[in-house]
């Protein structure tokens, strides 16, 4: 089981997830943001990717873990937030993996204050629009978390599982905690998900994995491109089969598998 401790930022709680592989590792950590509704609790995908690192998970603002959220109400607050968070951290060196929401504020903190990242990985990152190819509305399936789960998984049972009410939990305040981290991510990126990085991604120099499912019904396939294109540093891409937008959540094994190979290929 995972250690979870609490640190302090600006007078307010987060929640930190962290896992050592069983065989000690000298490569530096690796931080995952996670993705739409964050980190309910410890995931599948989360124990892969801790058998080979030091894998830690913080809770973004209002995602489950770290519910205040509502002093952040522009793209760069929450940029600044994420960078503090990082300080905060304390980590001299790491590996950064964000997915989703998490993907766009990774890609926005590499861009602007990367001094610390070694590595990106960027699974269907949110960040760019394109009113000829849109990628998917989903704050307007809030209401209907069937349809929610549908659109963001291949395999709507997975989200399902990932949402469960905990044994002991209560059932209403667990389906508000939903809610919240669905709120928090409109804060920055409601209504398209645009964040205006397409003008900052000639900043990020760090090797980028970009990865998507191949049924993400959420980010059109070009938007991956497009970052590919404008990213300065050597870019990996790879597309997962039968996996949806939350790539970690539809194939778990699978994603940490692409990541474990290019976290540790000395060529790049």
């Amino acid at each position: 089981m995972p250690s979870e401790r609490t640190i302090a930022l600006r007078g307010r709680s987060m929640r930190v997830f962290e896992q050592a592989p069983s065989t000690p590792s000298s490569a530096p950590p690796a931080v995952f943001l996670a993705g739409i509704g964050g980190v309910p609790r410890w995931l599948p995908f989360l124990d892969h990717l801790s058998e080979t690192r030091h894998v830690v998970v913080p809770s973004l603002p209002g995602f489950p873990g770290s519910e205040a959220f509502r002093h952040l109400d522009s793209v760069y607050d929450w940029i600044v937030d994420s960078v503090e968070m990082f300080e905060a951290l304390d980590l001299p060196v790491m590996d950064l993996v964000g997915s989703s929401v998490g993907g766009a504020l990774a890609a926005e903190t590499a861009a602007i204050a990367g001094a610390r990242i070694r590595r990106l990985v960027l699974v269907a990152p949110f960040g760019l629009f394109d009113e000829d190819d849109p990628n998917a509305d989903i704050w307007a399936q809030i209401p209907a978390p069937d349809i929610l789960a549908g659109l963001v998984c291949a395999d709507p049972e997975r989200w399902k599982a990932a949402w469960e009410t905990p044994e002991g939990a209560d059932a209403v305040e667990w389906q508000i905690a939903q809610t919240r981290s669905m709120e928090a991510a409109a804060r920055f990126l409601f209504p398209f998900g645009a964040t205006g990085v397409a003008r900052r991604l000639h900043r990020i120099a760090q090797p980028t994995l970009l990865a998507r499912g191949a049924d993400d019904r959420v980010i059109p396939a070009s938007y991956l491109s497009r970052f590919a294109a404008g990213i300065a540093g050597p870019v990996r891409e790879t597309v997962i089969d039968d996996a949806g937008h939350l790539v970690e959540l539809d194939q778990p094994e699978a994603l940490a598998r692409e990541i474990h190979a290019f976290l540790s290929d000395q060529e790049l």
